[in-house]
């Protein structure tokens, strides 16, 4: 069950392993950290509703994400019950589902690297990747300085950087299901107002320092900001919603590419009020595709 922020996948991933009999895995990068609850709107046990999740909170927060160490946690979950895997981290899905194989990382290099980023920033970096690697650096903003860390990690540990992966060969058999919705970037505010209201900064404030990666979460790194009095509370909010909806094009993009996945129909394509499409309509769509499947 892919698709962007914010379009209910969890909840609707829930309703299909209850009637699949299956587990679900989480493909949320954010959501494998401990604590990270309410910014990243993880299901609570009771919202789980007695099916079995793997693959949240396995993170302290001080450690740096990685997609290779990802995909060693949940292709070992593969077999057993059927798996329902959750998530809009679309290289992380990739990672666990298709045949893709990724470099490791050195964690001295990594850490003079994010040190470099820190002090220098994303610009000079990216610069830096052009020259050695043109084809990795065409494929990432210039401002990710998370992507261009990574990238130059690789590079400088195998010599270029994984293609683009616009092929897709299966690791396992999968049927990939979209989720998208018309009014997104109004599902967007509400989350974020959601965040402050249930107490995001009294859970940033509880975790203590955070590492690299959780520090630039949606919603986190405004919190930090806010806290250290840099934000005021509404300018951290509206930061966080201009992000976040600019991360929702980022996956829009990322997903729409994939021939695989079959959409469900919430009316973004059909001009239709989105709320005729009630969650047991999503349901029913999700297993006749499923039913239907090759």
């Amino acid at each position: 069950m892919v698709g962007p922020t914010a379009t209910g996948k969890s909840d609707l991933g829930v309703a299909l392993a209850r009637q699949l009999g299956a587990e679900v895995v989480n493909a949320d990068s954010m959501q494998l950290y401990r604590g990270m609850d309410i910014g990243t709107a993880k299901l609570t046990v009771e919202e789980r509703q007695g099916v079995p999740h793997h693959l949240l909170d396995v993170w302290d927060v001080q450690q740096p994400a990685s997609v290779a160490a990802y995909q060693a946690l949940a292709r070992a979950l593969l077999d057993g019950p059927p798996k329902v895997f959750v998530g809009g981290s679309g290289l992380y899905l990739r990672a666990a589902l298709d045949a893709l194989e990724f470099p490791g990382t050195d964690p001295e290099l990594r850490a003079q690297l994010e040190g470099e980023l820190a002090v220098r920033g994303p610009g000079p970096m990216h610069a830096r990747l052009t020259e050695l690697d043109p084809e990795a650096a065409r494929r990432m903003e210039p401002s990710n300085g998370r992507r261009i860390v990574r990238a130059l990690e690789v590079v400088t540990l195998t010599g270029d950087m994984p293609g683009a992966m616009t092929e897709y060969e299966e690791h396992v058999p999968t049927t990939y299901l979209g989720l998208d919705r018309e009014d997104l970037a109004e599902r967007v505010d509400a989350r974020v107002d959601r965040m402050w209201a249930q107490g995001l900064l009294d859970e940033v404030r509880g975790l203590g320092p955070l590492g690299v990666t959780a520090s630039r979460a949606l919603g986190y790194a405004q919190a930090l900001r806010q806290l250290e009095g840099t934000l005021t509370e509404a300018e951290a909010k509206e930061q966080t919603k201009a992000a976040t909806r600019r991360f929702v094009r980022r996956q829009r993009s990322w997903f729409r590419r994939d021939p695989r996945i079959r959409w469900l129909d919430t009316g973004h394509d059909t001009g239709q009020d989105t709320d005729q499409h009630t969650d047991q309509d999503l349901l029913d769509q999700a297993l006749t595709l499923l039913d239907t499947r090759d």
